[in-house]
């Protein structure tokens, strides 16, 4: 079929053609942050779950609706190796200046800018921090150089603010799990102080699944200001929907056995559907897609998947970790005692604890329960066979 009418889009946080299966996930989320505007109590969501689950495009989906709706957003992606002063200032000023044009001059965004400048005082500490900030400090606002309490002052004026001008800000952050603990923690106790004034400021996020317990090691009562969501991989009628309903909007049509072993080799993760939707529609002739088709995109998906997907987080691995993988993948899909991990590469649990630690902070691991270890990545370990099939 004709390759200029493909409907089908993966990409890292592109948004699919058909976003199904997310609908009533999407609406708590519009309504927690419409009580947050209106001074009301409320959990906005924080997404977790593995990669190609679809959590960037969840969350781009509610930072939209939300700058629809008049919120003033603050969207970060939180790299590695950056602290969490160093990404929100430079966001922070931009989203001030935004909501300082929306009327006259505001006395409340002024000493908001003010508190930014005193916060960007902590560049001695945090040298990653570099931002102009043409704003003068306000001498004991948010200037102590103590984390916590100035990220607390700092947030408490950003909400007063944003209530002057009859907004809200919304920090949007994506793979929070990279921020470390500690700034972590100051980050939660703000806005928590925030909102026990009641202020319009609030936090969207997303992270892998270790993201839960670490924000319920950084604040105890985290689960109290958010709703924690797992994001899952699509049903099997939500996968077929995700496939099908774009197929018929060029006017085409795909089989339902086709549709079935769609969701067979994709097992309903939403980055592997658009690959294989992709993949089947590019290998179809004329229509309807049918199983044969699939089979045969199976082999381009994969060999796509094993050139970028895979092979970009394969390529950050030191040859530890990746004997590391290599072991767990000789097991399965897992999770997989770490006791069994290490027996498979022929050593101590305590000599191989560092690499599994690493490869934890790197994202590519995460412990499920006490003593268990599983992929973040979804096939990785039908990944690992294929590239080193020696183990």
């Amino acid at each position: 079929m004709d390759a200029r009418r493909n409907p089908f889009a993966p990409g890292a946080g592109t948004p699919p053609p058909e976003l199904a299966g997310r609908e009533d996930l999407l609406e708590r989320n519009a309504v927690a942050l419409d009580r947050i505007r209106a001074g009301k109590a409320a959990r906005p969501s924080i997404l977790y779950g593995l990669r190609g689950v679809g959590k960037t495009v969840l969350l781009s989906r509610m930072r939209d609706a939300a700058e629809g709706d008049g919120f003033t957003i603050v969207a970060i992606e939180a790299p590695e190796n950056r602290s969490l002063p160093g990404i929100l200032v430079p966001s922070l000023r931009a989203a001030l200046l935004r909501l300082d044009r929306l009327k006259q001059a505001s006395a409340g965004v002024s000493r908001a800018l003010r508190a930014l400048a005193g916060f960007a005082k902590l560049k001695v500490k945090y040298t990653d921090l570099e931002v102009a900030l043409d704003f003068k400090p306000e001498p004991g606002l948010a200037d102590s150089g103590d984390l916590d309490s100035d990220l607390a002052d700092l947030m408490v004026a950003i909400g007063e603010a944003a209530r002057e001008r009859g907004s809200a800000i919304v920090l949007v952050i994506d793979e929070l799990q990279y921020v470390p603990e500690e700034q972590l923690a100051a980050l939660i106790s703000a806005l928590h102080r925030a909102n026990q004034k009641q202020l319009p400021v609030t936090m969207l996020a997303a992270g892998l699944p270790q993201l839960l317990g670490q924000m319920g090691r950084a604040k105890s009562y985290a689960e109290r200001l958010f709703e924690f969501i797992q994001v899952d991989p699509l049903d099997a009628e939500a996968a077929r929907t995700a496939i099908r309903i774009p197929i018929e909007r060029e006017d085409e049509a795909i089989e339902p056995a086709a549709l079935d072993a769609v969701f067979e080799q994709t097992r309903g993760y939403p980055y592997f559907l658009q690959e294989w939707g992709k993949h089947s529609w590019d290998t179809a002739e004329a229509s309807p897609i049918t199983v044969d088709h699939v089979e045969l995109a199976t082999r381009s998906a994969l060999a796509e998947l094993d050139a970028s997907f895979f092979r970009v987080r394969f390529d950050r691995l030191t040859p530890a970790e990746k004997r590391y993988l290599r072991a767990m993948a000789s097991l399965g899909a897992g999770p997989h005692r770490s006791g069994d991990i290490a027996e498979a590469l022929g050593v101590k649990v305590s000599s191989v604890a560092p690499t599994r630690n690493s490869l934890i902070t790197k994202g590519m691991l995460y412990s499920p329960a006490h003593g268990d270890t599983a992929f973040t990545v979804p096939l990785f370990d039908a990944f690992m066979r294929r590239v080193m099939p020696e183990a």
